[in-house]
């Protein structure tokens, strides 16, 4: 059997263990049921996420022109503290900006390689979660927007890190955290505009556990430029990435926008 199409990031089921789908325009892979299976990725080609042309991808799925002008790219995306839509100033698309920014955002630690902090709007709890890979996370903060989101992360960065060591999290190589002890020690640490959001007294750490028959003890990045082609035997899945008996490594998210053929 083959499947083809656009690859974007994989759909997530929350549950025990995370369920994985992989959907293409008319049809979808349900990933754990090929656990222990071998299957072949090739690559066929390019299609931009937004304009749908056979361009180059240049980054986040986009062709260089729509990633340099398209609203859902802007600065404020990896950097919530850039936002302006609460000032009603634009950045590219003042009405995509309100729909995005003007909601509520948490603030959170997640357990991935180590401690980090992180953002994300409230309707992707906890997705945003699974697809870093974290094993356990639990909110700091719930705030009205983007920006206030963006101030907090900045000022809790000193402290923790904020971004994913992928290798690490790929081999389960991690220390465990106590995050809601870690919580109550960052009340001092917030924006003082942000102090009356601070979640101290919820019980709401959320665990996650990963379809993974086994760990690699290294990891190997399949790169689609220059692999066109890769057959392996599916051994596990975690946040975004196919793990494969040999230790090689897929990360779905980094060829969002490449068109790919699967044979099973």
């Amino acid at each position: 059997m083959h499947y083809e199409g656009v690859l974007t990031k994989m759909q997530t089921e929350f549950s025990n263990p995370i369920q994985y789908y992989l959907v293409f325009e008319n049809s979808f892979l349900h990933l754990n049921q090929l656990l222990n299976k071998s299957l072949e990725i090739n690559f066929v080609g390019y299609q931009c996420l937004e304009c749908g042309k056979k361009k180059k991808i240049f980054r986040q799925g986009f062709c260089y022109d729509c990633f340099m002008s398209s609203a859902s790219a802007g600065d404020w995306i990896m950097k919530p503290e850039l936002s302006t839509a609460h000032l009603d100033i634009e950045d590219r698309d003042l009405e995509y900006e309100k729909r995005v920014q003007l909601q509520p955002h948490i603030v959170y630690l997640a357990l991935s390689s180590e401690v980090k902090v992180g953002v994300t709007r409230k309707t992707q709890v906890p997705t945003r979660w699974i697809d870093q890979g974290a094993v356990q996370a639990i909110p700091i903060v719930e705030v009205p927007n983007r920006y206030l989101a963006g101030i907090t992360e900045v000022a809790l960065k000193n402290h923790f890190a904020d971004k994913t060591n992928f290798r690490k999290m790929l081999t389960n190589d991690y220390k465990s955290v106590d995050l809601i002890s870690e919580r109550l020690k960052l009340e001092n640490l917030i924006p003082s505009e942000v102090k009356d959001f601070f979640h101290n007294t919820k019980v709401d750490l959320y665990q996650m556990n990963f379809p993974v028959l086994e760990y690699p003890k290294k990891v190997l990045s399949i790169n689609l430029d220059s692999t066109k082609n890769f057959t392996g035997k599916l051994t596990g899945i975690k946040g975004q990435y196919l793990i494969f008996e040999d230790g090689t490594v897929f990360n779905v998210r980094t060829f969002e926008g490449y068109v790919v053929k699967i044979n099973l």
